[in-house]
Formats: C-alpha cells, structure tokens, sequence
C-alpha cells in the first residue's frame, strides 16, 4: 500500500481494533441482565459499543425508565467484564505484527480509547504490550467522548504530531504528519 504522505505516527482505538473486548462486554451485559431479571436485547447492547459511559447510561436510562439503577447494574457488568478479561481477553490477529513493523519504521504510536486508564493499562500488560505505546489518552483525558474527535485530537497532541494532515487509513486508526513547531 502506497500512502500519499509519509506518516509519522499512529493512533489507534483500543476495544474492538486491538482487543475482542466488545464480545466480552456483550456477554458480561446479557449474564448481569439476566440475573437482575432484566429484558435487555442484543440490538441494546450492540447500539452502546464504543459510546462514553454517559452516553451509555443515556441508552440504558431510556430503554429501562425511570427507577432503573445504571450504576448498580454496570457496577455488576464491570465485576463480570473482569472476571470475563483473566481468561478470554485476547488480541486481535495480526495486532502484534503490526506493532513490530511500526518500530521497525520507528513510528510512535498512541492509544485514544473511551476505555478507563486503568483497563487500558490492565489489557496492554496482559500482554505485553504496555511500553510498545508512547502515549494513552482514555477516558477523563478529553471533554467529549467518541463518536467526536477529541480522543484522536488529544492523543496527536501528546505525540506532537499535528492532526489537520490527518491521513485517513482504516478508522479508528489514523496516520498523521509531524505538527509544525511552534513560534
């Protein structure tokens, strides 16, 4: 594949790109419903892959009504997610050879995620992964979760890298060129 600039960093999404939390979240969602006795179908969950925490609530909030206790029950998801991630966390194909031809290229790389700092942190260990990123931008990084920019705009920021050359490659990954230095 031909690029048409050079790229000089990469940032990528962390769940679902790097790991197949999404499935693991889904099935911590459908057990913790189930013995709550809560009715909670498939499209539900689906619709909330990759949103903030608000804007999940907002969807859970909106399907259950009134009364309904968003943290309490993701509280339990949060619980079964964890035990879910000590045996069935995995990395998506192809993940780590990726990264080694970023270092081979010596191309800095960052993570922008929705994701809390401390499971981003949990899941790259698990893996060995944790130093092979030069920056982390998670949740409480950024005033506006996804489907808005500012993860990527936050995580360019901290690999100075500048964000309006951004070369569109596979979403949510993203290529940029070296931000111009300042005056």
């Amino acid at each position: 594949m031909t690029l048409p600039r050079k790229a000089c960093a990469v940032i990528f999404d962390m769940d679902g790109l790097m790991f197949d939390t999404e499935s693991l979240y889904r099935d911590a969602i459908i057990t913790t419903a189930s013995a709550s006795g809560l009715d909670t179908p498939l499209p539900l969950i689906l619709s909330t892959i990759g949103l903030s925490g608000e804007a999940t609530r907002a969807v859970y909030d909106g399907h259950f009504g009134q009364g309904f206790d968003f943290d309490m029950f993701w509280t339990a998801v949060s619980k079964q997610f964890y035990e879910l991630t000590k045996s069935q966390l995995r990395l998506k194909a192809g993940v780590g050879e990726l990264l080694d031809a970023l270092d081979d290229a010596r191309l800095p790389r960052a993570i922008a995620t929705s994701s809390r700092h401390e499971d981003v942190r949990h899941h790259l260990a698990a893996h060995g992964l944790l130093d092979r990123f030069q920056a982390i931008v998670a949740r409480g990084d950024y005033s506006r979760g996804k489907p808005n920019p500012d993860p990527f705009l936050a995580a360019a920021e901290r690999l100075q890298v500048e964000p309006g050359h951004v070369l569109p490659w596979r979403i949510p990954t993203m290529v940029c060129v070296p931000r111009p230095a300042q005056v």
